[in-house]
């Protein structure tokens, strides 16, 4: 079974200064220029993984002893030079055990940043780990006063293969971004890219941006990233890259997004839990290239589903939450509610192609099982490099409100027949709701029945509901529009219903 394993590595270290000395550190020059040229060069020659150290008691830390090991406050990166931003480095063990070299990039000179066990603190569970040569860093985390102005927020992390995450303001870590994705849920197995290398350029004195380049490298490919960091009441992420294939490869995902669907009022009676929703995301927005924004409650269904949403110069997507009250979820801990959207931009035209959706069976929270991706109609092509950009946003607050919002879906057996089911779907609008809405609801299998509207006024929203007779089909795709004076009102409702 396909699935993406997340566990949350929230470390509570804080400050940060000098490494190691600066007769240790090699230096090289370094722009995007040359990182480009040198992933163009590795495109041309065989991929060499990267080798793990030898076996260790650093390979058989538990995830307890792991977060056990915490970044000492006084070794941040930057944090007494008033430079807005200061860095962590994570230390390589438990799943994320391949280093990855961190280089700081002042004016066009970069400096390696090596290993050193002095910078972390030990919590008593953790074995004695001896240091070795060589060894590199698991990945790094950056800081920013995003709350408070004199204290400095985690608000972005790179670490693992190519995953990175961000949060906003007053915002809990949940959906994930990366790289690239290759051959995702396809029969042959996915390939993981990996950022292997990253340069980070020291920001000026009370700079509001940081620059952070990558190289991402795979048996199938090697990519030059660029991205730009701007935190705030959300953060934004501007993505530049560039890929150089070294094959052919047809299945491949732009803007990759990963997220984890467990259960919410769709599927409920699946678990017996005191909550009433999990999950980090709840739907699939997409903004087409027509100008039709469409909404897709995402799923956790009982076998693998792949769903394809074709488009030409599309717009926007991403992995939204919507729910942000805590009587949705009832979970303190996890605090689903404060989970961030994730919402992608492309700058450029993109052409033609499609947003894959891929959802997972899990039966497990731990489980990211979700993933969204922009794959375009032409295939990479080997020694053909391939140029995107686009903005990521990690925010709470609705994209857009020109048109009424799908704020909730709800799934059940029909009163009329235990063969049927009925469904309800609430909007939310920014306006009062107009007297002469009218709707359009369509399957691709069976039969629509008793479609009706009604504003709900304890809530404040307008409820289409309708149900489904499926007759013997296994499998209907469902389609909902809410209609004033002949235009969208609401989104576009989608959704696909399985036996």
């Amino acid at each position: 079974m396909l699935q993406y394993v997340r566990i949350g590595l929230l470390f509570m270290a804080a400050g940060f200064c000098a490494v190691s000395s600066a007769q240790e550190r090699p230096t090289e020059p370094f722009d995007r220029a040359i990182l480009e040229a040198r992933a163009a060069d590795l495109a041309r020659r065989k991929h060499v993984q990267r080798p793990r150290p030898e076996a260790s008691d650093r390979e058989r830390l538990t995830y307890d002893q792991y977060r056990a090991i915490r970044f000492k406050r006084s070794a941040s990166i930057w944090a007494r030079e008033n430079r807005t931003f200061s860095l962590d480095l994570f230390y390589p063990g438990f799943i994320f055990d391949t280093p990855v070299n961190v280089n700081l990039v002042v004016g066009k000179t970069a400096r390696r940043v090596l290993f050193t066990n002095d910078v972390f603190e030990y919590g008593p569970e953790v074995p004695v780990i001896e240091s070795r040569d060589g060894l590199g860093y698991s990945g790094f985390r950056v800081r920013a006063p995003i709350n408070k102005p004199d204290y400095p927020d985690e608000f972005l992390v790179f670490q693992g293969a190519s995953y990175f995450r961000a949060v906003g303001r007053d915002q809990f870590y949940g959906i994930s971004a990366r790289g690239l994705a290759v051959r995702t849920a396809r029969p042959e197995g996915e390939e993981f890219p990996a950022f292997t290398d990253f340069w980070i350029e020291r920001p000026a004195r009370g700079a509001d941006r940081l620059v952070i380049h990558a190289l991402l490298q795979s048996r199938s490919v090697v990519g030059a990233y660029t991205f730009t960091a701007r935190p705030g009441d959300e953060t934004l992420i501007d993505v530049d890259v560039t890929l150089f294939p070294r094959v052919d490869i047809e299945a491949f995902g732009i803007a990759p997004l990963t997220s984890m669907f467990l259960f919410d009022a769709t599927n409920r009676a699946r678990f017996d839990d005191y909550r009433n929703a999990v999950h980090d995301s709840d739907g699939l927005l997409i903004l087409n290239g027509r100008g039709e924004r469409l909404w897709r409650p995402i799923a956790n269904p009982r076998m693998l589903q792949v769903s394809s949403f074709l488009d030409e110069n599309l717009k926007g997507f991403g992995l939204l939450q919507r729910k942000r009250r805590f009587g949705d979820f009832e979970d303190a801990e996890a605090q689903y509610d404060r989970r961030p959207s994730a919402w992608v931009e492309p700058k450029g035209g993109w052409g033609p192609g499609h947003v894959e959706l891929v959802e997972i069976p899990t039966d497990l929270e731990i489980n990211d099982n979700i993933v969204a991706y922009w794959q375009p109609r032409k295939s990479l092509a080997a020694g053909r490099p391939a140029k995107f950009a686009y903005q990521l946003r990690f925010l709470a607050e609705p994209l857009d409100q020109s048109l009424a919002r799908v704020v909730s879906t709800r799934i059940g057996q029909a009163l009329q027949s235990e063969d049927q089911r009925s469904f309800v779907i609430d909007y939310q609008a920014a306006e009062p709701v107009p007297p002469d809405l009218r709707l359009r609801i369509s399957s691709s299998a069976g039969k629509v029945l008793a479609p009706r509207g009604q504003f709900v006024p304890q809530s404040g929203v307008f409820r289409v509901s309708f149900e489904l007779d499926p007759g013997r089909a296994a499998l209907a795709e469902l389609r909902a529009e809410v209609l004033s004076r002949g235009k969208p009102w609401g989104e576009t409702w989608l959704y696909r219903w399985t036996r």
